[in-house]
């Protein structure tokens, strides 16, 4: 993008206060909001490989239903695949899209929500949202990973990004990288920005960050390397979005 570092800039200084910021992380995570699922955060057989899908049209595992979700601009897509509805375990999986042919770029273990899954998310309901999500901002305690700034999604870089200490040690880098997930959210705002367009009661603040070995509120959570590699390729003229839910729902 011609204007990604003056706009990077521009949505750097918007960071909000620790105060907002507080309310905002509070919708993805604390202890109470997290199940005693535990998952390893290596990657599954195949990661880094690159390989045509079965059906080079569409996305595996994913029906017509939401297939058509998909904006016919996107070439990016992160698909999040769970293990059941009421499962925390999932697998990442993200596909590159070259010509008309999908490919399998990279795959993660991964978790959600510590109640699994649901068509129709609400507030505290411990279950992460099926859909199809655009994915527009990152931001995180940490500075972007990116090298080549203006490449990559806008990024916040802000100390409001981090989890309370009074929080387990565990969730405390939680949001050391964060992408948000435009899901009741303002697109072009931080992560943390607490607008929610359709109302507090379908909740917000649903990201894709860092794993802490179970479940989350409703975010998507990943490892490490797994972020700093979508920070690195999810780019703003690829179109990217996340296509998430239990195995079932992505198929139906």
């Amino acid at each position: 993008m011609a204007s990604g570092g003056v706009r990077r800039a521009a949505v750097a200084m918007a960071a909000l206060g620790s105060l907002v910021a507080v309310s905002a992380l509070s919708a993805c995570g604390g202890p109470s909001g997290h199940g005693a699922d535990t998952g390893a955060s290596a990657s599954p057989g195949g990661a880094g490989r690159s390989s045509a899908t079965a059906d080079p049209a569409t996305i595996p595992g994913v029906g017509d239903r939401l297939q058509r979700r998909i904006p016919a601009d996107s070439r990016q897509v992160v698909a999040v695949y769970g293990d059941g509805r009421n499962s925390a375990d999932s697998t990442a999986v993200l596909y590159t899209k070259h010509g008309s042919v999908w490919h399998r770029a990279r795959s993660w273990a991964a978790h959600n929500g510590t109640k699994g899954w649901t068509t129709d998310h609400h507030e505290n309901d411990k279950r992460s949202p099926v859909g199809v999500f655009t994915l527009s901002d990152a931001g995180g305690v940490l500075p972007d990973p990116d090298p080549a700034p203006g490449t990559g999604l806008p990024y916040s870089r802000s100390a409001s990004f981090a989890a309370p200490r009074w929080w387990a040690k565990s969730y405390w880098h939680d949001f050391d990288y964060v992408i948000a997930i435009d899901y009741n959210r303002v697109k072009g705002t931080p992560p943390n920005d607490p607008t929610r367009p359709e109302g507090s009661a379908k909740g917000g603040s649903i990201w894709l960050h860092m794993d802490h070995g179970s479940g989350t509120s409703a975010c998507v959570s990943l490892p490490k390397p797994a972020m700093e590699y979508l920070l690195r390729t999810l780019d703003p003229d690829l179109h990217p979005v996340v296509v998430m839910g239990d195995r079932a729902n992505l198929k139906a």
